[in-house]
């Protein structure tokens, strides 16, 4: 560890990629780079699938030069496309940003809809320990669809991601059972991470999935790990974001999160 400190209830350390070899501690979420560094448009990070898959088995991120959406279920690691297309992601590739967890649930618990994104994260808000700084989230269940999206690969010299969203593809998918995975970290944490709920979606099949946008949840089991503790991998160049930065990344991750993009056909 380079670096230690209190983010409220929330404990952030930091490490280098040399520092990886070490034992990675239970109920400590991991992440590689900030989401302040990702916005200013750092797609370049220096921490591999199969590194990734030592400190967590459930998480989300993206690939080097913004390669499409990440989803971690068990263990395994998937791409999704342009176009929501999901493919295996090689241990050898790199990640810019993920968030991982080495999930061991404290909640498990049966979860009814209809619900749209807004009353899912309500019903969320409203059964996860609200004393918890961070929480990490599956959810498994039947949707009646999902609007997602991701963004085409990118070259140098990269563009700041709220520019890059502008291309991003939106997509829809039908009637599908599958797996909601995220995160939902504090307001307050921005600039490090996303304030709020993050997720991302993978059908049962393995053949679509990507950044959740908006959707219609129909029933399904929510397990949640809560933790007070996360361990942010910098790479070279990238310096841990101070919390005051929050109020200044706020409208840019909403830009990034919510795009601006019209899901009026989803109940919300």
């Amino acid at each position: 560890m380079i670096e230690e400190r209190m983010l409220r209830s929330l404990h952030v350390g930091t490490m280098r990629q040399s520092d990886l070899t070490g034992d990675h501690e239970p109920h400590r979420l991991f992440q590689a780079s900030t989401i302040a560094a990702l916005l200013d448009g750092a797609y370049e990070g220096d921490v591999t699938f199969g590194e990734l898959a030592s400190r967590g088995d459930t998480g989300i991120g993206t690939l080097n030069g913004l390669d499409g959406e990440m989803i971690a279920l068990d263990g395994e690691f998937f791409r999704a496309d342009i176009e929501g297309r999901i493919s295996r992601i090689e241990a050898g590739a790199f990640s810019p940003f993920a968030v991982l967890a080495d999930f061991q649930p404290t909640v498990d618990v049966e979860l009814a809809g209809p619900l749209g994104l807004e009353g899912l994260e309500s019903a969320l808000d409203r059964l996860l320990p609200d004393d918890s700084a961070a929480i990490a989230i599956r959810i498994d269940g039947a949707f009646g669809e999902v609007t997602a999206r991701s963004v085409p690969r990118q070259e140098p010299p990269y563009r700041p991601l709220a520019d890059v969203i502008a291309d991003q593809s939106v997509f829809t998918i039908d009637a599908v059972c599958g797996s909601l995975v995220g995160f939902r970290f504090p307001e307050w944490s921005e600039g490090i991470e996303v304030g709020g709920y993050h997720l991302h979606f993978i059908d049962e099949s393995r053949e679509r999935g990507g950044h959740v946008l908006g959707l219609q949840f129909e029933g399904g089991r929510l397990r949640a790990e809560a933790s007070s503790d996360l361990c942010v991998e910098l790479p070279r160049g990238i310096e841990l974001a101070s919390p005051e930065l929050s109020s200044r990344t706020h409208a840019a991750i909403e830009k990034v999160e919510r795009a601006g993009v019209d899901v009026t056909g989803v109940t919300r």
